[in-house]
């Protein structure tokens, strides 16, 4: 029969649902200029020839993968939240919360976006997935040391050193190189180490890496009653089988983007479009963030 369309039937399962889950993608932060570059424009290609997805091929691209995050970095904080994420961070305000989501206290969302317009739009419980090396919004904002333990460094600055200000447009054009000696090392002492000197890396999950809070997400997913897929494909582990896992103890899927996907087949609700607009009013919380 495939999944419905119907929101006054999806407001109604928002309404009796006790522990929900939104597990958001790339599509609910496009409507905020993070759009992951076309196969046939420069930046793409090179990204996806050079593997930085891939923890192993760092190693041999340090130069190459801190100028892609570079790039990302400086682009996601020029962005904005838009419309969907305040009409889920809404779902934390008392009033909303009364009338929408009758049973359950909030709604965790677990994010597979990192340029933190989550956090930005005052969504409370934000578990971050971390990055699955194939979404843009990576922005090497944290970083740790390859030498012992890990140190992380939070930083809103748009450069995370000086040699990364002066660079084109196009960080992986020909000819542009970064020294080594001019990458981001660790120099903090907060640490047994002291300032042990090494050199840093983006703080994204690459393929062959679990995410950092993965057993509180699993934990999360048992519980689930109703898990809403905002602007993924669902295509990628670890968050390809949230919906199957969910649905296996009997909760309910619903799937918000901008065209259907494979993994929707079997949800109970689809909502076709972009998430900045469709969210708001299947959420029924239009007036509080336009």
């Amino acid at each position: 029969m495939g999944p419905s369309p119907d929101i006054t039937a999806f407001q109604e399962a928002l309404a009796e649902a006790k522990n929900i889950i939104i597990l958001s993608g790339a599509g609910l932060s496009a409507p905020s200029g993070q759009q992951y570059p076309k196969p046939d424009q420069p930046l793409a290609s090179r990204w996806l020839a050079n593997g930085h997805a891939w923890p192993y091929l760092f190693q041999t691209y340090i130069r190459g993968s801190w100028q892609f995050y570079s790039y990302r970095r400086t682009l996601a904080l020029e962005a904005n939240p838009n419309a969907g994420h305040l009409a889920i961070a809404s779902l934390n305000l008392p009033n909303v919360a009364a009338r929408v989501i009758l049973s359950a206290s909030t709604a965790l969302h677990i994010t597979q976006n990192l340029e933190e317009l989550a956090l930005r739009s005052a969504i409370k419980q934000v578990i971050p997935l971390s990055n699955t090396g194939l979404t843009d919004e990576a922005l090497g904002r944290y970083i740790a040391c390859r030498a012992g333990p890990w140190h992380e460094r939070h930083s809103y600055e748009p450069y995370l050193i000086a040699s990364f200000k002066d660079l084109p447009p196009d960080l992986l054009e020909d000819g542009v190189v970064i020294p080594v000696d001019k990458l981001p090392r660790w120099n903090g002492s907060n640490n047994r180490y002291g300032r042990c000197g090494g050199l840093l890396r983006p703080d994204v999950v690459w393929f062959g890496e679990v995410p950092p809070l993965m057993g509180e997400i699993e934990r999360s997913i048992t519980w689930c009653d109703l898990l809403i897929v905002v602007g993924t494909s669902s295509i990628v582990q670890p968050a390809s089988d949230f919906a199957s896992q969910v649905e296996g103890h009997g909760g309910k899927i619903a799937f918000f983007n901008i065209e259907r996907t494979e993994k929707d087949k079997d949800a109970d609700f689809a909502f076709v479009g972009s998430c900045d607009e469709i969210l708001p009013v299947a959420i029924g919380v239009r007036e509080e963030v336009h």
